[in-house]
């Protein structure tokens, strides 16, 4: 059985995202998918889930392998606060069921990855702040939180993770142009977790603000 690369996507889907930001997501995550589709370490290897968060938590996309993938359309709520502790809550649930350990007798899965997009701040930050010592021990490879929009607060990812990017807008093109940057981060993860290497990110577009 192949080594599996799994990669959750936390997407914020709170009131603000309303209109032009919601579709410029569907948009880019779609391309996403498309573009990674072309690396055939990734169609050998990648699994996907989606988590939404708003005031609701949900899976939209439970864990499914590259090849299978149907997109989904990503909704947001009318309004309504954003809980990102309990979408990490979520993650962290799924992670202890779905990562396959090493054994003496098979390789287990690679280290999965994490990918944050938010364009507010965490509702519920006790709960954030707890969830985040969880993620933490869960030894994710790279964990990216992208603070997206003028509201975004770029403080609460930082506590998450070092590897943080931001976006001033959440237009069609940044959001594309953000994820053309996952799906080469992606495909480099694959191959450096081959080697055995740390997980490095490539360096980000011009419009992507890296936050140090």
């Amino acid at each position: 059985m192949n080594r599996r690369l799994l990669a959750y996507f936390l997407l914020d889907t709170s009131g603000s995202m309303n209109g032009e930001p919601i579709q410029a997501l569907n948009n880019g995550f779609n391309g996403l998918i498309n573009m990674l589709r072309a690396d055939p370490q990734a169609m050998d290897s990648l699994h996907i889930s989606v988590i939404t968060f708003d005031k609701d938590v949900k899976n939209i996309i439970p864990l499914t392998d590259l090849a299978s993938f149907q997109s989904v359309a990503i909704k947001c709520a009318e309004s309504g606060p954003t809980h990102t502790g309990q979408a990490l809550e979520t993650l962290c649930d799924m992670v202890r069921i779905e990562l396959i350990k090493g054994s003496p007798d098979r390789k287990g899965d690679w280290k999965p990855i994490l990918f944050v997009f938010t364009d507010g701040k965490p509702a519920d930050l006790q709960k954030y702040r707890t969830a985040i010592a969880k993620v933490k021990s869960l030894e994710f490879g790279v964990i990216v939180g992208c603070a997206a929009g003028p509201k975004a607060e770029v403080s609460y990812l930082k506590e998450l993770t070092d590897d943080v990017v931001r976006l001033d807008t959440t237009d069609a093109n940044t959001l594309t142009t953000f994820f053309k940057w996952v799906s080469s981060s992606i495909e480099m993860g694959s191959k450096s977790q081959g080697t055995g290497e740390n997980m490095t990110l490539p360096p980000p577009p011009g419009e992507l603000v890296i936050v140090i």
